[in-house]
């Protein structure tokens, strides 16, 4: 290609007529054929070939198709964070009773603080009203005048010498001051007449002291100094503060969270509210989206120092994980403090049934809303340091459990002092100590336990092939059904620590109760446990890891809260710690149902109790399942007379018997005390005397080998031998 060195030579009309006769390529027409097939070989005028360039093929490898789709305008996405047509708390009768209720709450206390001091008010109006009279009327007098401001302006045009100027000033303040003194005089008549007609007139008499009142108030509102306010202030500072966007970003950045004040520092934005800041019951909630990487339990677990940055009680400031993401954070800041708040009253003191496989009401949010929990399929695991309510919210459940007639009743309380007498009366078996008699009972009613699973593993499996067991659980159907022997039953042992700890039942109690845990779920038993000393000796590893619900109430250290709530609990945000025992009975960590929460259980009192125990004995004695009191077990003497039984009943030629042989002649010999007798009860009741071993009893019927449990005769001479020295040694 030669180039011209003089572009000023340049011939534009050749170039364009060029141009003119070129040949237009067809872009779109090539871009199909490399679209559908090979590259396309044309040939010039003279044969040779050439490729064009737009029509060589692309070999360039595919590295998958666009992630970004085009917009589709046939579809339209929902909208993201719909705010609800109404406010949340107005959803339910309890958000309403809580608004009333605060606003009636401070309505009260402000005619409550005006009220007392009426006397004092009433002196400074006697005192400020004559003032507010004579400066009053020196005002209108002076108004109508028309003075104000034309005085100086005539004095400044005098001082200039401007004649003019004056006059036309004074005929300015002349015209003014007419109209003026004619509405004066005009309301000064109707307001003569007015207060004859109120004095003479035929008005009611709270009229009259009505008008003097308010006359009295303005005048001596118009008569006080401007600093020297009749009322007296409320509060000297803000009682609540309402929650705001900056109060939750300054609240927030205070918290020393690194990745939190980074990302504010960068751009103001990063913390962000994807839903406006709205009541929320007896509160107001802020829903808060933290920075990218940042965990809303971050915030949780320096719930104190967020209570400080809000210059608010820890107990009135309530941070959580909102749902949508884990960087989204729930901060419900209550009107009061909740330890000022009035918990409601447990709504099955007055009346209602529950039904085990169905919800009913435990606990309190700090809303004071209701909170719902289950008790089939599940196990319980209470802890908590003295005076945290531990033993009150495990009683809770056992009451709740006694208002369903069919669930059998069963445990023991450790402690010694009583806490579960009052439903002693309804206990198929109960224990009351810390002596070595009643850890003996409590440890072979663990063994009791672990029997009675594999017999209801049995009945289960029996039942599931007739199709009235589809999961292989206990369903409703077969609880209610007589003679299913899968009837509910609630173990609770409460200070459990005791048994675990015992040197000689302490280490197999563990053992066989975590089986029972593991097995018991779908067998419908329910097992309520409760301790005051969470460590790995007190509380094995083995029933922590299987527990499936948790209440740890107030407790002093990290270990002991991670032993309750499960491993990493504290560091998650999740801390017991922070509640005080006795001032905040009750309060704790529930987990097991949606998020862990802190909750409050429902404080029943003895009397209480009693009233809802009188209530289940009703139905239960409708249901007749109400156990009769000569069947309970209540003291070891009784379950001591089994020796000398079994070896007035023992098959006569046998060394070895077993268990259900040896059950079958006690209920013949003794039908009201060991009627319904199996070999699990037998096991149980021989619990305290360590003589007796039952084993594997093997024996041959029609020649096949079969094996059952059973005792030898000679272990049951040994132990009564045993107990009658000690008896004499007494």
């Amino acid at each position: 290609m030669t180039v011209n060195p003089n572009p000023e030579d340049f011939d534009w009309s050749a170039a364009e007529a060029e141009l003119t006769d070129a040949e237009v390529v067809d872009l779109d027409a090539a871009r199909n054929r490399r679209a559908s097939g090979p590259a396309t070989v044309d040939t010039d005028d003279d044969g040779d070939v050439y490729e064009d360039a737009e029509s060589i093929e692309d070999d360039a490898p595919v590295l998958g198709a666009p992630v970004d789709r085009p917009d589709d305008p046939g579809f339209t996405p929902p909208r993201p964070n719909r705010r609800p047509v109404l406010p949340q708390w107005a959803y339910t009768v309890r958000g309403w009773k809580a608004a009333i209720r605060h606003q009636l709450k401070d309505a009260g206390y402000v005619l409550a603080f005006h009220g007392v001091r009426v006397p004092k008010y009433g002196v400074k109006v006697a005192l400020w009203a004559p003032v507010g009279l004579f400066r009053g009327t020196g005002r209108v007098l002076h108004w109508a005048t028309a003075e104000e401001g034309n005085w100086a302006l005539r004095q400044a045009a005098a001082n200039r010498g401007e004649a003019d100027v004056w006059l036309k000033l004074d005929a300015r303040r002349q015209r003014q001051s007419t109209w003026r003194w004619w509405l004066l005089l005009g309301a000064t008549l109707a307001l003569t007449v007015a207060v004859l007609v109120l004095l003479y007139g035929p008005v009611p008499a709270w009229s009259q002291w009505s008008a003097i009142a308010l006359a009295v108030g303005v005048l001596a509102r118009a008569g006080r100094p401007d600093d020297r306010p009749i009322t007296d202030r409320v509060t000297e500072a803000t009682r609540y503060r309402k929650l705001t966007a900056e109060l939750v970003r300054r609240g927030l950045t205070s918290l020393g969270i690194a990745a939190i004040n980074s990302a504010v520092a960068k751009d103001p934005r990063a913390i962000s509210f994807p839903m406006d800041i709205h009541r929320d019951g007896p509160g107001h909630l802020a829903v808060v989206d933290l920075p990218y990487g940042v965990e809303a339990s971050e915030v949780v677990a320096r719930r104190g120092k967020l209570a400080s940055a809000l210059r608010l009680p820890m107990d009135q400031v309530w941070p959580e994980p909102a749902e949508g993401h884990t960087g989204r954070l729930g901060l419900w800041v209550g009107y009061e403090p909740a330890s000022a708040m009035k918990p409601p009253v447990w709504p099955l003191v007055r009346d209602g049934k529950v039904d085990v496989f169905s919800p009913f009401a435990f606990a309190l949010t700090p809303r004071m809303e209701f909170v719902h929990v289950e008790l089939m399929f599940r196990n319980w695991l209470f802890g908590g340091q003295p005076g945290s309510g531990k033993t009150f919210a495990l009683r809770l459940l056992v009451l709740a459990a006694s208002l369903d007639p069919r669930v059998e009743l069963r445990g023991y309380e450790l402690k010694g002092v009583g806490d579960f007498r009052v439903v002693e009366p309804l206990c198929a078996e109960y224990g009351n100590g810390f002596d070595d008699d009643t850890i003996a009972r409590c440890a072979a009613f663990v063994d009791w336990l672990y029997e009675e699973c594999r017999r209801r593993s049995k009945r289960i499996e029996h039942y599931a092939k007739l199709g009235k067991a589809p999961e292989n659980k206990v369903t409703p159907e077969l609880a209610s059904l007589k003679g299913s022997g899968l009837h509910p039953l609630v173990a609770f042992i409460d200070e459990i620590q005791e048994l675990f700890t015992h040197p000689k039942y302490g280490k197999a109690a563990g053992e066989i109760l975590e089986k029972v845990i593991k097995l018991a779920r779908a067998l419908g038993i329910i097992l309520l446990m409760g301790t005051q000393i969470p460590d790995k000796d007190s509380l094995p590893t083995g029933i922590t890891r299987n527990v499936n619900t948790r209440f740890c109430l107030s407790v002093a250290d990290q270990t002991a809260n991670d032993m309750i709530l499960g491993t990493s609990m504290y560091k998650r945000g999740y801390r017991s710690t922070v509640f005080r025992p006795v001032v905040e009975a009750g309060w704790g960590i529930l987990a097991g149902f949606d998020k862990p929460a802190p909750r409050k259980s429902f404080y029943v009192d003895t009397n209480a109790a009693a009233r809802v125990v009188e209530r289940a004995m009703v139905l239960r004695g409708k249901a007749g399942t109400l156990p009769e009191p000569d069947s309970q077990t209540r003291d070891a003497a009784h379950i001591a007379d089994v020796l000398a039984d079994l070896a007035q009943i023992w098959p006569d030629g046998e060394d070895k018997a077993w268990n259900e042989t040896l059950c079958a002649n006690l209920r013949e010999l003794r039908p009201d005390v060991y009627g319904g007798w199996e070999s699990a009860q037998l096991t149980a009741a021989l619990k305290p005397f360590p003589a007796v071993k039952v084993t594997d009893v093997g024996r041959r019927i029609d020649g096949k080998p079969v094996t059952r449990r059973g005792i030898a005769r000679a272990d049951v001479l040994a132990a009564i031998a045993e107990r009658n020295h000690k008896r004499s040694g007494d």
